[in-house]
């Protein structure tokens, strides 16, 4: 029975990706749950500053409907990336290593130039997500005023307003299921060893690809607890997004064999 694989076939020095099951996630989220309040000193401030960056987009784009929808769903695109100090923290708990928030916000200097590539790249997406909602607003709206205040009858469920929330749905999630397929383990990966960008990448399309089904619940567990820290109006997004930052953590660590590539110390 295969256990793992590797990341490129037939390849002896690239990663290998461990085949697991279907309940994992869970044991994952019991995992950050119990490094969140191990560490809530670090965790719970760095949540907060999702919390800040929230209401900040919003203030930024007040009164603009199509703005807002936009910038809010690609900060939380980029939800992945900006948690990267959570999973600094839950490497240092399970290093016994002290783990601050000074810690944390610094820890894109474990591996610089690999994690500036990503963050260019989702910089990037961010800004062709945030200009796509835009355009798909424009043409299907027909330049219909709408602000923040408009009710969720009059936009979401009469006309156009209908027909763009279901294709913004759409289309959103494919852009989603992009970017976790490709950011899922490989920031973590690349704050614990010293691999390339493309290595990064691979290995987190690869785990994906070979677990399908617990990915799959895995994605559904996060946009559960995103809705439920957005619709506390930002403010359970400090506990949220903590808890999802630290289970990855372990999700890298139970994807991914720590045996083939050379670990250097940090």
């Amino acid at each position: 029975m295969v256990s793992s694989i590797p990341v490129v076939e037939s390849s002896l020095t690239t990663p290998r990706v461990r085949i697991i099951t279907v309940n994992e996630p869970w044991d994952w989220l019991a995992a950050g749950w119990k490094d969140l309040w191990r560490a809530p000193a670090a965790s719970i401030p760095y949540g907060l500053l999702f919390v800040v960056m929230g209401y900040l987009l919003i203030y930024l784009v007040e009164g603009q409907f199509q703005y807002a929808l936009a910038l809010t769903t690609g900060f939380l695109l980029a939800g992945p990336f900006l948690a990267m100090g959570l999973y600094d923290i839950s490497r240092r708990l399970e290093a016994g290593e002290p783990a601050t928030l000074g810690h944390a916000l610094t820890a894109w200097r474990n591996n610089v130039m690999p994690i500036l590539l990503f963050g260019i790249m989702i910089g990037l997406l961010m800004i062709v997500w945030a200009r796509l909602s835009a355009l798909l607003f424009a043409v299907i709206i027909a330049g219909r005023s709408t602000t923040l205040d408009t009710s969720v009858s009059q936009m979401f469920f009469s006309g156009s307003g209908l027909t763009f929330l279901l294709v913004f749905i759409a289309v959103g999630a494919v852009v989603a299921a992009a970017v976790f397929t490709i950011s899922v383990v490989s920031i973590p990966m690349m704050l614990d060893r010293k691999v390339d960008f493309v290595t990064a990448i691979l290995t987190s399309v690869t785990a994906v690809r070979a677990n399908l089904g617990p990915m799959v619940l895995w994605a559904a567990l996060i946009v559960i607890f995103t809705g439920i820290g957005l619709v506390t109006f930002y403010i359970g997004l400090a506990v949220a997004l903590p808890l999802i930052g630290h289970a990855t953590w372990h999700a890298y660590k139970a994807l991914v064999e720590s045996d083939d590539i050379e670990q250097q110390p940090i």
